[in-house]
């Protein structure tokens, strides 16, 4: 990888020894900061959401992690080591089978090294969307652009020069794995290593595919077209199935795991299906009762409430919550009155003002008059 990379670590802002629910807040926090959609036009900050992404793709995978932890970026490149000596695909073994060797030889079993030459499954993607509250409710459609790892259509993905073959590793005969003898206090001790010569791979590639360079699969740009289901929430993750990099010797290709961030309403705020969200009224509203429109995420609707409402009271308008996600029904709303009191009144008004308050006596103010009774006794 290039050396001008930052250290993962330092691009989410968490140390190195963070946990799993520290690297996920990290990353989420950062993600909304510089999505495309919060910055459009941004080239910067679409540089640093590519940055906290690969940060994350490593960091939130507990293999790719510790790969990284011990070797760093070569720990965690998909093209270390193709085409080296040997001109094989993946040649002289990556770093993460490295730790299967030590594996071997201190207390990680005898004759169970893990070979690279049978069909292995490809990495998953993680990637984020941001999404606005109304299409979060009721669902919509997104296209995402992202580089994936696809096999070579030059090689077929056998990392080969068009024409040629790979010859059978003659370390290993094509098992990809070697048996040593060592000589240890309780006795000789057998183990089984993966092949140097051959990586792991079982086969040597002496003419590597010119756009693969014996890898078996190139990055391409690819986007694809993601439906978000109704009633998904703020950090939910959808799982695309066999849309993530491609696996190598026949196997199946990774997932995109997608993030979903929700990006805060004015006037609506939700906790699971029910949504909440404050009217303001006036004082004669208040008092003489009135008619409101009242907003809802499928548009506006008429409510009325009675004379003499108190504000903080609570109001709640049934189904007009968010619908259930992968279920049916939806939520409920609640409406919060509150009594906006009157500001700048000139005077005329104020008088009138005072003439009304004098008609009124202490049976008018429930509350008030119940505060004072207590705090004479």
């Amino acid at each position: 990888m290039a050396q001008e990379k930052r250290d993962y670590y330092e691009v989410l802002g968490v140390s190195r020894d963070a946990g799993e629910d520290e690297i996920k807040r990290a990353y989420k926090k950062l993600a909304r900061k510089y999505h495309p959609d919060m910055n459009p036009g941004d080239k910067e900050a679409e540089e640093k959401f590519k940055e906290v992404n690969e940060a994350n793709e490593v960091l939130s995978d507990p293999e790719k992690k510790a790969r990284y932890d011990q070797f760093g970026f070569a720990g965690v490149d998909p093209s270390y080591g193709a085409g080296g000596a040997g001109g094989g695909y993946g040649a002289g073994f990556d770093f993460g089978d490295l730790g299967d060797i030590f594996g071997s030889f201190f207390g990680g079993g005898f004759g169970g090294a893990r070979t690279r030459n049978g069909p292995q499954r490809g990495e998953s993607i993680r990637a984020s969307v941001a999404i606005s509250f109304t299409e979060a409710a009721f669902g919509c459609e997104k296209e995402i652009t992202l580089e994936r790892s696809e096999q070579c259509t030059t090689c077929k993905g056998n990392g080969c020069a068009p024409g040629t073959t790979p010859e059978v590793c003659p370390e290993c005969r094509g098992t990809g794995t070697v048996s040593r003898a060592q000589r240890t206090p309780f006795g000789v001790m057998q183990s089984q290593t993966i092949c140097p010569k051959c990586g792991g791979t079982g086969k040597i590639i002496h003419q590597p595919c010119p756009d693969c360079r014996g890898s078996g699969a190139v990055r391409k740009r690819k986007t694809i077209k993601v439906t978000i289901p109704a009633g998904i929430d703020d950090g939910q993750t959808i799982s695309l199935r066999g849309q993530g990099h491609s696996g190598r010797n026949g196997g199946g290709s990774g997932d995109l795991l997608i993030t979903v961030m929700v990006r805060p309403h004015d006037i609506f705020r939700r906790e699971g299906t029910a949504v909440f969200c404050e009217a303001p009224i006036t004082f004669a509203q208040a008092v003489l009762g009135a008619e409101l429109e009242i907003p809802t995420i499928d548009g506006k609707v008429k409510y009325t409430i009675p004379e003499g409402t108190q504000t903080g009271t609570v109001f709640r308008l049934k189904g007009k919550g968010i619908p259930v996600l992968n279920g049916r029904g939806r939520g409920d709303q609640y409406v919060t009155v509150t009594v906006e009191t009157p500001k700048g009144l000139n005077k005329e008004q104020k008088e009138a003002l005072r003439k009304f308050s004098e008609t009124l006596g202490e049976n008018n103010y429930e509350k008030q008059k119940s505060f004072f009774k207590k705090f004479r006794k």
